[in-house]
């Protein structure tokens, strides 16, 4: 069992790191007392569909925060594989993002309503935790696409892993679907409607598949797919983005477009990617 600890300074993108372990296959929990920590991982790892989990615990936790340390040193004792990653900004951008926000410093009331009094208090009672970790992260001025990528290369986790993938086919005859990013047309390729012992069957049938696979035209467009995926879906994974539907459509949406879906699940799944298949008109 893998665990991160993302804990760092209030208003300095926690929950948005969380987020992004997310999309790259963590469990994930935020603002979780360290006591919780060991209980919960002990709950996740009972469970063998998880096998990576990220908490976020913060100053939000009051003095139940401060048992931190004894809690990674338990985690560790238990075999766990644990690091500890810091989210930080300067001062100057924490309290203008609290401005923007309007949300209040956790530390607000203690320090009398001063925010640079929080913010202060709050880099203190941090200190040792900073100079522990396993990983720092400065959020000030980063935007959210470069601190995604910041996030996966400090983890050493692969791209694909922050991509979620839907392969589509459908009809045109039926309407094109307006929740796709991107779409391609085949009916210029040979239709198996035509072809009296495949008409009845459907893009599923390896018969249909090798049909509509078989022409010069649809393996130059294979070629061309291929490389055009290769290329664009690991810019859009550092652009930030998360989920992708990719979709392909017919005159019917049963055969030339279905093949083409199965064929692109498969395809990206081999790269590592989770992709999933959807058929609107079968």
């Amino acid at each position: 069992m893998e665990i991160i600890i993302i804990t760092g300074v209030s208003g300095s993108g926690k929950s948005c790191v969380s987020d992004i372990l997310e999309d790259a296959g963590y469990f994930c929990a935020d603002n979780l007392p360290p006591q919780l920590i060991p209980k919960f991982a002990e709950i996740c790892r009972d469970n063998p569909a998880i096998n990576k989990i990220a908490f976020v615990t913060d100053i939000r936790g009051g003095s139940m925060f401060l048992s931190l340390p004894e809690r990674l040193k338990e985690l560790r004792g238990q075999g766990y594989s644990v690091r500890l990653l810091f989210t930080d900004a300067e001062a100057d951008i924490i309290k203008k993002r609290f401005n923007e926000t309007r949300r209040r410093h956790p530390l607000i009331d203690a320090a009398d309503g001063d925010i640079d009094k929080a913010i202060d208090a709050e880099n203190e009672i941090l200190a040792p935790l900073k100079q522990s970790a396993d990983f720092y992260i400065d959020t000030g001025g980063v935007p959210v696409t470069r601190l995604k990528e910041r996030v996966l290369e400090l983890l050493e986790l692969d791209f694909s892993a922050a991509m979620n993938i839907t392969c589509m086919s459908f009809g045109f005859k039926h309407g094109t679907s307006g929740q796709v990013d991107l779409l391609f047309d085949v009916r210029f390729l040979p239709n198996p409607f035509y072809i009296e012992e495949l008409k009845e069957k459907t893009g599923l049938d390896t018969a249909v598949r090798e049909f509509v696979m078989s022409s010069d035209a649809a393996k130059t467009l294979v070629t061309k797919l291929s490389d055009l995926f290769d290329f664009i879906i690991p810019e859009y994974v550092r652009e930030g983005k998360s989920r992708l539907t990719i979709a392909f459509g017919c005159t019917g949406g049963r055969h030339r477009s279905v093949a083409f879906a199965e064929y692109f699940r498969e395809y990206l799944s081999k790269k590592g990617y989770s992709a999933g298949v959807l058929h609107k008109n079968i």
